[in-house]
């Protein structure tokens, strides 16, 4: 896959594969997408029963590679996740924990403490782990997909601010159309779930690469430096989007970029990717609702100036 050809049908191929799973969500399908192709992090937030396991495991399914599945408790520890130093017949090793795997479904992140949510931390900036007084690679393309219910019900803990930065896009699901839902009850989401993988491990890799070499023009960065300043000086605003954010935003811009078949980035790119990506990263300096955050965003890019 050394070329824009050769992304372009690697790309068709998953959105297809995903698709078929996960009926009537073509945004949010391609949403998850940008995340695989530009080495980022998904959250997916809503209420249960609304696909989000579905999605996460329909991507697991169609990039290949090893996939684990955890399900976050209130009781859960560090440890459980990262792994742990084990006796046997007098000699110590390292029990790897399900963070080693290429694609983990962290389900309910925010249903266990602060703690044991904080040691997913080192292995979503850096892909690695540090544990037993070792640090350990983790495989190459490593992706967690988070779940989360909303905050307001019980046994909830918000996940910190450094937590969210960690996450390239956070999104919602949604209710499906009646027709995608009438597909889920002929069981046709199920069928699709037997259907094997159409890329692997080093495709995604070489995604990855195609994505770094999306062509971004001078006034475009300055676009997005523009942006990311009018957060910092929004009155709306309590806090803006940090130097982070400033690249999470260019890297899925250049992912929505490959998505939509080109190998440079336009400003519709930069402006559709605008929510998604730094709507959990700001604070609205007054709370009026669970969307304060994207009405703030769009007084932002309805007050700066997109290059032609």
């Amino acid at each position: 896959m050394n070329d824009g050809g050769g992304a372009a049908g690697a790309i068709a191929a998953l959105r297809a594969r995903v698709s078929r799973q996960v009926r009537g969500k073509d945004e949010v399908v391609d949403l998850a997408l940008t995340c695989v192709i530009a080495g980022g992090h998904l959250l997916l937030e809503d209420v249960p029963g609304v696909g989000k396991t579905t999605l996460a495991n329909a991507i697991a399914l169609a990039i290949g590679g090893t996939f684990r599945r955890v399900q976050f408790t209130s009781d859960m520890l560090p440890a459980d996740i990262l792994g742990f130093a084990v006796l046997d017949q007098g000699q110590v090793s390292f029990r790897p924990g399900p963070i080693f795997a290429n694609v983990v479904l962290a389900d309910e992140l925010n249903r266990t403490t602060p703690r044991t949510q904080s040691a997913l931390l080192e292995a979503m900036n850096e892909g690695q782990v540090s544990a037993d007084g070792e640090t350990r690679r983790l495989p190459d393309p490593f992706l967690v997909i988070a779940t989360q219910n909303p905050h307001e019900y019980h046994g909830t803990w918000p996940l910190p601010d450094s937590q969210l930065d960690r996450f390239l896009v956070r999104t919602a699901m949604g209710y499906p159309s009646r027709e995608a839902e009438r597909d889920v009850l002929r069981g046709l989401s199920r069928q699709a779930a037997t259907e094997g993988a159409v890329i692997d491990p080093a495709g995604v890799r070489a995604l990855r690469e195609a994505n770094g070499r999306v062509a971004v023009h001078a006034e475009l960065e300055d676009y997005v430096l523009d942006i990311v300043a009018a957060t910092r000086a929004a009155p709306s605003l309590s806090r803006g989007a940090s130097t982070r954010g400033a690249e999470a935003l260019l890297r899925a811009s250049r992912a929505r970029a490959l998505l939509a078949g080109r190998d440079f980035v336009v400003p519709e790119d930069v402006r559709g990717m605008v929510i998604p990506v730094l709507a959990h990263r700001v604070i609205p300096r007054a709370e009026t609702g669970p969307d304060a955050a994207t009405a703030a965003l769009r007084e932002v890019l309805a007050s700066v100036k997109s290059p032609v």
